[in-house]
């Protein structure tokens, strides 16, 4: 969510009046919890995520704790910025936990939202990129976005992969990924849901030290260290907007692949 600053609680000073600012999925953490204690509050055992338990996502006016929001760019557009918040902080957590070495070769199996946001800040960072989608827009995008490849979601990419990311929930592709990456490995799982892994077979998918590992909420520093690499590329989401009275739409559109990238609820002015 990106809006300007129109009210101060008391004792908040870090904002001023008028300033545009965003609000990311996490709203809220304990700060006491042992995870918050060693930094990662991605993990604490009380938090709070804005549009599951703050209200505000989907309204004109929303609250927000003030260590919790972000100072936008001025590079960026409300509806460019607004993209990076959820789909661009996910992203960029999913790509640091996948362990992808410097130069290394990135698959990506899904291309929506967050994905064509990572896959800018991988081949940003000297990386070649892989993609593996069912819907063949996504596949051109991504080309577009300079990926070596691009092909169907069960696609077998032409190189074994030092990394790869899982942005599609489906469970069936966690071995197919698996068996693409090359010796030590590691494949991330960005989703919050996704459906049934079939049973793994540990020598085809998981030996030589090849590596599964789950993603989970962000923390600040990567809301932070996300939009300062954003600035740097720039990074250019791919939005489809839709105004405010039309979040159904947006939600119909999105659950039958009508369009790619992210869509983007604007505010009325």
């Amino acid at each position: 969510m990106v809006a300007e600053v129109v009210g101060l609680g008391a004792g908040s000073s870090r904002f001023r009046l008028g300033e545009r600012v965003g609000a990311a999925w996490l709203a809220r953490t304990c700060g006491s919890c042992r995870f918050c204690a060693r930094g990662s509050e991605n993990l604490c055992l009380a938090p709070s995520f804005n549009g599951w338990d703050a209200d505000g996502g989907y309204a004109e006016l929303m609250t927000v704790h003030e260590d919790y929001a972000y100072r936008i760019p001025e590079a960026f557009t409300d509806e460019h910025a607004a993209p990076m918040l959820c789909a661009g902080i996910i992203g960029y957590r999913a790509l640091r936990s996948s362990g992808l070495p410097p130069g290394g070769k990135l698959g990506i199996y899904g291309f929506g939202g967050s994905a064509h946001l990572t896959a800018q800040m991988a081949i940003y960072e000297g990386a070649s990129v892989y993609v593996m989608t069912r819907s063949a827009a996504a596949q051109r995008l991504a080309l577009e976005l300079g990926a070596k490849f691009a092909g169907p979601a069960e696609a077998v990419p032409p190189e074994l992969l030092d990394a790869a990311i899982l942005f599609a929930p489906a469970g069936r592709l966690v071995p197919i990924a698996l068996r693409a990456l090359d010796r030590g490995g590691t494949l991330a799982v960005a989703g919050i849901h996704l459906s049934d892994i079939p049973v793994l077979d540990y020598q085809k998918d998981l030996f030589q030290e090849r590596r599964l590992r789950s993603v989970t909420a962000n923390t600040r520093a990567d809301g932070r260290e996300l939009l300062a690499l954003a600035e740097q590329i720039p990074l250019r989401p791919t939005t489809t907007p839709y105004p405010w009275t039309k979040a159904d739409q947006a939600l119909l559109d999105l659950s039958l692949d009508r369009f790619t990238g992210a869509a983007v609820l604007l505010r009325p002015a």
